[in-house]
């Protein structure tokens, strides 16, 4: 069985982000995303995902690190 949406779980995975951060950001529950990933999504959800997984990497990499 292959995945689906692997775009977002490609992107979600290099840039260091949970799927839980996503579903925040799209205003979601984290097993209501997750649920959502189980089909292919349309395009325009799939760019707020893309997008919502930009700018939490944002985020992250703007956060202070331990070793500062």
């Amino acid at each position: 069985m292959t995945k689906r949406n692997t775009e977002i779980r490609a992107a979600a995975k290099s840039a260091g982000v949970f799927l839980y951060e996503i579903a925040e950001k799209l205003d979601v529950s984290e097993p209501t995303f997750i649920r959502w990933l189980r089909k292919e999504l349309d395009e325009p959800t799939k760019r707020k995902a893309l997008a919502a997984i930009e700018k939490i990497k944002r985020e992250h990499e703007s956060e202070p690190s331990a070793e500062d």
